[in-house]
């Protein structure tokens, strides 16, 4: 069932998402040739393909948040421990591929281009992966999802993030179920801790809401696609029609209705899958971060995860984002 949105919160939405449719409008070491080479020969290798080294000559902008400046290109999570959001054999081939050693490569990598902070999440390894990057010299501000399984305060005493959010997933189950006053005692909770408290979901009326009942939170994070719809909301947008894989279904339509409410909030906001998890073609990569930086304010940011398998997907980011914020 669809929830019905009070006059205020769907005027604050119908105003933003005109204003968004007005808007939207180090080195790789080995080639491509000799890593096939090596990984026909030995697929079970762990060779590094990235570099780690000095900073690169392009460094992503940054931007405030709270007391420090971070990279407005933060580096998703999800590639890392085998998240597709595709089907299981694109999810157990990033499992494979992202050993700890190329977690690590992967982080270092970025650094080198500026990226200085990371959407972590726990999940099997991902502290160790973490603990070892630290000793190796690396340096991350974390943004932390907290997933329904976490112990936030062990989390916030362990590993010391810059900020926590509720993970979307959760947050959207509580939206559907008419009980988001417990995700927000979960931010009252959190303010106690003493970090910075945010709000992650896949829907634009989740933020509205919050924002029509003035939580104390300092940030967002949106999925600018709403992949969170139920079956009966999905048959509701497609005129009845039943679908496969309705958790995984992207609308070209929906990242404006995202941008739009990011756009209402004078709080940061940080948008994610901006790229359709992987789904656009090379071409459209940098049209998709084109349309979310000038869709989003100039104090946001986005997520964005990596699996350079076959590229080196960090620094192409990079320079992309760099292009973009330069030319203003």
């Amino acid at each position: 069932m669809l929830t019905v949105m009070p006059d205020s919160r769907r005027k604050f939405l119908q105003t933003g998402a005109a204003v968004a449719a007005g808007l939207i409008g180090t080195q790789l070491v080995r080639s491509e040739a000799s890593r096939q080479q090596s990984e026909t020969n030995n697929p079970g290798a762990q060779a590094s393909s990235l570099q780690q080294g000095p900073a690169a000559p392009v460094q992503v902008p940054r931007m405030k948040f709270g007391s420090v400046e971070i990279s407005r290109l933060v580096l998703g999570v999800n590639p890392m421990y085998g998240f597709a959001h595709f089907n299981e054999n694109y999810s157990r081939t990033m499992a494979e591929w992202y050993t700890q050693e190329r977690v690590c490569e992967v982080l270092h990598h970025a650094n080198s281009f500026g990226i200085n902070a990371f959407n972590y999440v726990t999940w099997k390894r991902s502290r160790e992966d973490l603990t070892r990057f630290i000793g190796e010299g690396g340096q991350m501000h974390l943004i932390a999802q907290v997933t329904a399984r976490d112990d936030v305060a062990e989390l916030i005493r362990d590993l010391k993030p810059l900020a926590v959010h509720r993970q979307g997933e959760v947050v959207d189950v509580a939206f559907r179920e008419g009980k988001m006053n417990a995700v927000r005692e979960w931010c009252k909770r959190v303010r106690d801790l003493g970090v910075m408290v945010g709000v992650g979901t896949h829907k634009p009326e989740v933020i509205a809401l919050v924002e029509e009942q003035g939580w104390d939170v300092d940030f967002y994070a949106g999925c600018v696609y709403n992949r969170t719809r139920t079956v009966d909301e999905w048959k509701k947008v497609l005129g009845g029609e039943d679908l496969e894989m309705p958790r995984e279904i992207y609308l070209r339509s929906d990242p404006a209705r995202m941008y739009a409410v990011m756009r209402q909030t004078s709080k940061p906001c940080f948008a994610f899958k901006i790229l359709a998890a992987g789904r656009l073609e090379n071409r459209g990569v940098e049209y998709a971060f084109r349309t979310a930086f000038q869709s989003i304010k100039s104090s946001d940011g986005v997520f964005v995860g990596m699996f350079p398998r076959f590229k080196d997907e960090v620094k192409e980011n990079a320079e992309i984002v760099q292009r973009i914020l330069k030319q203003g």
